[in-house]
């Protein structure tokens, strides 16, 4: 006879066990967003002519253009540059989110 809930609990698992899982996922989870946050990751374009640093929560940190690549007459080029090397560092911060988080297995995330 089970002591109320469903019975057999969840899967054998009592209520007070489904709980501290509960909160030792929710305390690992924060951890890795933390570790997230202050992980750092680059992307050049233009062969190396931009440089873009960008850390887990999505903050652009550093962006550096070499001086040749600058040329009034082209703006829209280096704006295109720009703009291919900001995304690409803010892709690999969302595959390293999707590889860190995919390890919990939970729906929706």
């Amino acid at each position: 006879m089970s002591r109320g809930g469903f019975p057999g609990g969840f899967g054998g698992m009592n209520m007070n066990q489904l709980m501290k899982q509960a909160k030792k996922m929710q305390e690992d989870m924060e951890k890795s967003q933390a570790n997230l946050a202050s992980q750092i990751f680059e992307s050049t374009a233009g062969g190396g002519a931009v440089y873009v640093k960008v850390n887990g929560a999505k903050e652009v940190q550093e962006i550096k253009i070499k001086k040749e690549i600058v040329d009034p007459e082209d703006v829209e080029m280096l704006q295109d540059i720009i703009l291919t090397c900001v995304n690409d560092a803010l892709k690999k911060v969302d595959t390293a989110t999707s590889q860190e988080f995919g390890k919990y297995n939970i729906p929706g995330l």
